[in-house]
């Protein structure tokens, strides 16, 4: 799964050549219909790609109307710079993740791997993997940070979610004050950096 149709092209190819796996692709609000067509075995994302959270939670909403054994394992591909994207697709039942920038000739052996039930995690991420940490801001925190981060004004902000103005300064404070940020722009920053945002 990728937004840019040229890399899905290219992932397909590395994925079947020489190999019998039978690869469906898929961009954003295509995952249902490449899902139809089988019952895939294996998803397969680009975790750093434009639009990817968007395309976790379709491949998400897909697996949970599945009986387990039916829902299809999840291969994540990925850097492993963004922590809290690494922690979303942990808890989006992830059962590999892939070094983008390793080596290829495994990606094919990765795939079945984790279609047969199995685990991978190539060492280059592990790292990555244990600074995935939950995140201390709570939901309300996240939205009203969200909708900062989007040029929402602390009006706009409290109008949108229902909220008197003094405390969507307090939740703001909040978010500044758990980030460890020096402002509202830096724990933005900082959540983004975390992926929490």
């Amino acid at each position: 799964m990728h937004e840019i149709p040229l890399w899905r092209v290219a992932l397909r190819a590395l994925l079947t050549a020489g190999t019998d796996l039978h690869v469906e692709t898929a961009g954003p609000g295509e995952v249902g219909r490449a899902a139809g067509t089988c019952l895939p075995d294996v998803y397969v994302l680009d975790l750093d790609c434009p639009g990817s959270l968007g395309l976790l939670t379709e491949i998400e909403a897909l697996r949970s109307g599945r009986a387990a054994e039916d829902a299809g394992s999840l291969v994540i591909l990925t850097k492993g710079e963004r922590p809290g994207d690494l922690r979303r697709a942990f808890h989006a039942g992830a059962g590999g993740y892939v070094d983008k920038y390793g080596e290829t000739g495994d990606l094919a052996a990765v795939v079945r791997k984790v279609a047969a039930g199995g685990r991978h995690l190539d060492e280059t991420l592990a790292f990555g993997l244990l600074r995935v940490a939950e995140s201390p801001l709570s939901d309300r925190e996240l939205s009203v940070l969200g909708l900062a981060a989007e040029g929402e004004s602390v009006a706009g902000i409290a109008g949108g979610l229902h909220l008197a103005a003094g405390t969507v300064r307090n939740y703001l404070a909040a978010a500044i004050r758990k980030t460890g940020a020096r402002n509202r722009l830096d724990a933005i920053r900082l959540a983004k950096e975390a992926g929490w945002l």
